[in-house]
Parts: C-alpha cells; structure tokens; sequence
C-alpha cells in the first residue's frame, strides 16, 4: 500500500478558514444541534454543564458533518468515479447520506462485527455493505487498498482534513452558543471530533480546555500521546462500540490531538452505562455508548470540573434499543 503523506498541519487562522468554509458548505444540509443547560446536573456536579446534543445531528451522529463536507470537496472526476470509505457503523451511516445527496456511487466496507442497528440503518440509505475483517484497523487498510487498486477517492472516517474542519463546525457552534464556555469534553475514537473541536477552539479561544475521553478498554489516543507515537493497545470490547479500535498509521488526527488536547480521561465499562442511564433518566435523551462518555468522565471525575462552565459533546445516539433497555433496567442513578 501507498505510504500516506501526511498534509502540512493548520494552525490558527488557518484552522478557523478550513472550519468556516466547512460551515458555508454544509449549512443548508445539516442540523445546529441544540446546547443545553442542564439544571439538575449542575446543581449535582458542582458545575455549569451544557449538553452539545449531536446525537440529535442527521443520521444519529456527528459524522455527517465530516462526511459531507468532504464529499463536496471532490472533484467533477472524482466525483464521477464514485468513493470507497470504511466505518464501524456511523461513518458509514453518515458517508452513505452524503453520497446519496450528492449523487455519488459509494462502496463501503464494515467490518463484520458491526452492530446489527448500524448495518440496518446503512441499508435504509440504499447502500449494500461489504464485510471485510473483525477489527477498524482492518477494515479501513483493506478500503484504502480497494481505493487505491480502482483509482477512487478513499473517505476516511477520521484521517481527512476535510473530514476535521468538517467536525470542527461543533467547536464553531459551541463558541457561538456559549461564549463563556471553559471546559469542552469530547469522546475520541479515531481523533477526527475532538481534532476538529480542539483545533477550532484553540484558535479562537486558546485559554478554552479541551478534554478527551476514551472508554478505559480502548484508550488508543491516550497510549499514543503517553508514548509519543502510536502504540499496540490490549483492547478488550466496550459498548461505546463508536470510538472502538486504533488508528491507521500516519493519521493527521494524532499530531492534532498532541497539539492541541490539554488531557484524555479514561472511563470504565460501568461509568459508561450510568451516564446513559442518567442522561435518560434527566433529560429524556437516547445516547449510545460513545455519545455518553463526556458525562461519564464528569461523573467520574467531579473535582475536575467544579465551578467551570462545561461543554459535554454527545456524538452520537445509535444504539440497539434492546441494549438500552438493558442498560436502562440495571443499575442505580447516583449522582
């Protein structure tokens, strides 16, 4: 395969222009997702918490944005070509909207344990997945193989500048909608959300701190900036199967997360299901694991947070209903 160059990094205003083209391009086809205070929780934690809720976003999740953006950089004969992506469920959710919109023929590549709703919801879009290994890292080199073979536009979930500015319209939203906002929390899978959010936030409001969480059974990033390079993880499974899994070698997102992420919080198996269970039980909202891992860390975490105002980002809402019923009928709320 093709050694991937990486592209030269942005930085301030650069960061800002590729966000705020981002914005003029997909404006008129994605949700603001709302910002709200919650009351309760605040009163509970000590601290001013607002929730981002994306997963209120088209298709469930925060990836249209990326996704959308990108499929409108292309070219007319890249274009034409059509696109290859690969995805864990919500990419691929999301790249399949984008090229339905844009008219642009996509093969997509799942890997085969992707979660039943996810799949099923791809299929609605009128796209027929392929399955090809039990891993994101395997999926995602055999996709950019197929790329590369056919000559077709490879659509990352997460290694893509375009994808980036794309989820950097969050930070763009949440500055707008919260000027005050001290501590943004964001989930990290591949690095693409919080990249994009971090980057954006730093260029206009350095003094903002941005915190990234990663279920403790598959802390890729937080392994990687420790080591200061990209590391083998003893990943064991989560329910926040979203941010599941490692990074392809030579993804942008790493570097931009080093540059720009002040800390990573890891969160047990446990903390992920209460912050579910609470999210639902206060504000009436479905999230799926990836989605709930902000409130998990500040649950998790109380004194890190007290007395600032918090920007928690809730990737995403596709989660099987017979796993939330689950999730919902065990346990207790405790704030």
């Amino acid at each position: 395969m093709t050694r991937l160059k990486r592209p030269k990094l942005p930085r301030g205003p650069e960061f800002v222009r590729g966000v705020d083209r981002a914005r003029d391009r997909i404006a008129g086809d994605i949700i603001r997702t709302p910002l709200e205070y919650s009351a309760l929780l605040s009163l509970a934690l000590g601290a001013h918490v607002h929730f981002k809720w994306e997963c209120a976003q088209a298709t469930g999740s925060f990836k249209f944005r990326g996704a959308l953006n990108k499929l409108r950089t292309l070219r007319p004969g890249e274009r034409r070509n059509g696109i290859v992506s690969a995805s864990t469920g919500n990419h691929g959710l999301a790249v399949s909207r984008a090229a339905r919109i844009e008219d642009i023929a996509l093969d997509l590549f799942l890997p085969k344990n992707a979660a039943r709703l996810k799949v099923a919801k791809i299929r609605n879009e009128g796209v027929t997945p392929r399955f090809f290994g039990r891993s994101c890292e395997e999926t995602e080199v055999h996709a950019r193989r197929t790329a590369e073979s056919s000559g077709r536009v490879y659509v990352s979930p997460y290694n893509d500048l375009d994808i980036v500015f794309g989820q950097g319209t969050i930070g763009r939203e949440l500055l707008e909608d919260l000027p005050g906002l001290e501590i943004v929390v964001v989930p990290i899978g591949g690095g693409g959300l919080i990249a994009g959010v971090a980057g954006y936030l730093k260029a206009r409001n350095p003094g903002v701190r941005v915190v990234g969480v990663e279920p403790a059974a598959s802390a890729f990033m937080k392994a990687a900036l420790a080591a200061g390079r990209l590391v083998d993880f003893p990943e064991k499974p989560t329910i926040a199967d979203a941010v599941a899994g490692g990074m392809e070698p030579g993804t942008v997102t790493f570097p931009l997360c080093r540059a720009f992420v002040d800390e990573i919080l890891t969160v047990a198996e446990g903390d992920i299901r209460r912050a579910i269970r609470t999210i639902r039980a206060v504000h009436g909202r479905i999230v799926e694991g990836a989605g709930a891992l902000p409130l998990a860390a500040l649950l998790a975490h109380p004194a890190a947070f007290r007395n600032r105002r918090v920007g928690l980002v809730v990737s995403g809402g596709n989660i099987s209903p017979k796993l939330f019923r689950e999730i919902c009928a065990t346990g207790k709320n405790r704030l």
